[in-house]
């Protein structure tokens, strides 16, 4: 073994030691994430349901007024407060995980701190990992997913920092992150080493690290899209009185006595569901997020399947040729194209591009993990 593999190896080993330093810090940070929900305020959340059901609810009226000098009666244009269509109501912002109390928002910030430190140390082993073999940080399922996991936490900490309103992220971006570097780490680990004769090329930064990019942003969109469905549903029954109906259900039998007797549990559960999803923004507020990340980020994926095509050629000497990979990536380019195209037509916004977003993000999960491990092609790198 000579010096240069020694340090290799040096370097490496310090890498998964930052990974898993990382992995011990976001686990403080979710926990801080949990306590930031759980110590939100409930009360204050109440009111503003109680306050919007009744305005939703307020009957029309009619104001009769008679001309000064005696003659023809008018008759004012009734107010009348009609539903809109999913996604497009008038419902102002939760107030977010802490509620709007000062120890939610203690351990909001908490929870931030800790995700900053542990990104610093997700990043160093990436860094590290890249130092060990000389080459870019992505050569198989492992790299990869290290390095998927701290873009995405990257552009969590920026949209933070140019103040956008994405505090609400952070539990299932932090969540979402553990889930990957434990898996990273225990399935899809893969000693360092040089790069297959194929991945010896340029166009390895180039066309990978797009692809990453990508896939960070369309995460945050996926998300986003998935609570906007939640935060529909909720904003439905908030209209048509049935969360205010669950809250007298419960003040009835507690001011009856009759809550010791009844089972309350799937009672409460759901009063919890509706507290959680009263904080997040409106339904509207997230289905135009989820759509904006999407369409910044498209014309990069589009970039990403034609540097894969040019860098085809210079390796194997065509630009296509119906890998299981190429394949799947047009799909994934189909399916967002579909949603965007369908979040811009009458009829088809709201939940229906909302259902063809998640579909879409599910296409480039699959093939991700699907083509890489159970498909045999040109691409099979995973190191798995």
């Amino acid at each position: 073994m000579n010096i240069a593999a020694a340090a290799n190896e040096t370097l490496a080993h310090n890498s998964n030691l930052l990974v898993y330093g990382a992995m011990a810090v976001y686990t403080l940070a979710f926990l801080a994430h949990m306590a930031e929900w759980v110590f939100g305020s409930r009360s204050k959340v109440g009111r503003t349901a109680a306050a919007l059901t009744a305005e939703v609810a307020e009957p029309a009226t009619v104001t009769v007024r008679a001309s000064a000098k005696g003659g023809t009666t008018v008759l004012d244009r009734p107010v009348v407060h009609a539903r809109s269509a999913p996604g497009s109501r008038d419902v102002a912002d939760g107030p977010g995980a802490a509620g709007g109390t000062e120890k939610g928002d203690l351990y909001g910030r908490i929870a931030i701190s800790l995700t900053v430190l542990a990104w610093a140390l997700h990043v160093g082993g990436v860094i590290t990992r890249a130092l060990s073999v000389q080459r870019a940080p992505w050569g198989n399922m492992y790299e990869f997913s290290t390095t998927f996991a701290a873009v995405a936490v990257t552009v969590y900490l920026i949209l933070l920092g140019l103040k956008k309103n994405v505090r609400w992220i952070g539990l299932p971006l932090v969540t979402t992150v553990l889930l990957d570097l434990g898996l990273a780490v225990s399935v899809l680990y893969t000693a360092s080493d040089q790069l297959v004769p194929a991945l010896h090329s340029y166009w390895l930064w180039i066309h990978v690290s797009c692809a990453i990019i990508s896939g960070a942003v369309l995460y945050m969109g996926a998300v986003a899209t998935l609570l906007f469905l939640f935060r529909d549903r909720y904003e439905d029954r908030l209209g048509d009185g049935r969360v205010a109906a669950l809250h007298e259900r419960l003040d009835t039998l507690r001011r009856s006595g009759k809550d010791k007797q009844e089972p309350t549990f799937w009672l409460r559960v759901r009063i919890a569901g509706n507290d959680v999803l009263s904080r997040l923004p409106a339904a509207a507020s997230l289905d135009k997020f989820a759509y904006r990340v999407n369409a910044t980020v498209f014309p990069l994926w589009t970039f990403t399947i034609i540097a894969g095509a040019i860098w085809a050629e210079a390796a194997w000497g065509r630009y296509w040729g119906w890998d299981p990979k190429e394949v799947w990536s047009f799909i994934t380019w189909v399916a967002y194209a579909t949603y965007l195209h369908a979040r811009a037509t009458a009829g088809w916004k709201g939940r229906k591009a909302a259902w063809l977003g998640l579909i879409a993000f599910l296409c480039y999960l699959f093939n991700y993990y699907g083509v890489n491990i159970f498909v045999t092609g040109l691409h099979s790198y995973a190191g798995v």
